[in-house]
């Protein structure tokens, strides 16, 4: 296999335990550069177990983790970060109260001059982070504006911005739409479509098939710790993918159940 082939970050077989809980049973999913993998399932489904798998948080229990084909152990998101792998959580560890340009930079801040005159170089790092933005469609009014006066999509585009211009080579997004409107979560979805463009890896975890649908180029769906496959959009309709998720049966069971409430109040 050619490394454009080799995905750039593979698991196969991973399992978690937490005492007698099995978080992860034999989850396999790969990664290919320049794509969108999103990683769907209701809450309990795994998913926040195997990013923390894949950001270095946790070992797996059982299992292979591969990076550009080669077996991968990381003891920590650092560890992972310093191998291309960049996580971007749902409170995005931002300073509100901050500037844009503090957050970005924050602690790997650029510099001037040597020794006691060594200092933060304002200058530069306020055109960096114009540049970067401008790169994928945000206009900012003022780098120095705190970043709590950034909508809920600026600021995920923001920490997105931060975690390619750092050299991400994979970014795993955890639920990035899950708090904002239709119009926010647009704005996210447009900037992780620019982040593709630029051939990183991304791995979109969500559980609202809306979103999903019209970024992803594949979809792993976990339901209680496993996996019910990996699809790509030819395979899966947007309805099968639903059904999927919230599992058609049950669905239908709670049907009946209602039905036979109504009819007993009557």
């Amino acid at each position: 296999m050619s490394a454009e082939q080799t995905p750039i970050l593979e698991v196969r077989n991973v399992s978690k335990y937490f005492g007698g809980v099995v978080a992860l049973k034999e989850v396999s999913m790969d990664l290919r550069r320049g794509e969108v993998m999103c990683l769907l399932g209701d809450n309990g489904a795994g998913k926040s177990t195997l990013i923390k798998i894949l950001s270095g948080v946790y070992p797996p229990d059982e299992g292979e983790y591969l990076l550009e084909g080669k077996p991968a152990h990381f003891t920590s998101p650092r560890d992972a970060l310093e191998h291309g792998i960049a996580t971007v959580y749902q409170d995005l560890a931002m300073i509100p109260l901050m500037s844009i340009t503090r957050n970005f930079f924050l602690g790997s801040e650029p510099t001037k001059g040597r020794g006691l005159l060594k200092r933060f170089d304002i200058r530069r790092a306020d055109a960096i982070v114009r540049q970067e933005l401008h790169k994928i469609g945000i206009d900012i009014r003022d780098p120095a504006q705190p970043v709590g006066t950034l909508s809920g999509g600026e600021r995920q585009s923001v920490a997105i911005a931060r975690a390619v211009y750092f050299g991400a080579k994979v970014l795993i997004l955890d639920e990035p739409t899950s708090a904002l409107g239709v119009k926010q979560a647009s704005i996210v979805l447009r900037y992780v479509a620019q982040a593709r463009a630029r051939g990183v890896a991304v791995i979109f975890i969500t559980h609202n098939p809306q979103h999903a649908y019209p970024i992803g180029d594949r979809f792993t769906i976990l339901k209680r710790g496993r996996s019910l496959g990996t699809f790509t959009k030819a395979e899966l309709s947007r309805n099968d993918m639903i059904q999927m998720m919230s599992g058609g049966e049950e669905l239908e069971e709670l049907e009946r159940e209602l039905h036979e409430v109504r009819q007993q109040t009557r």
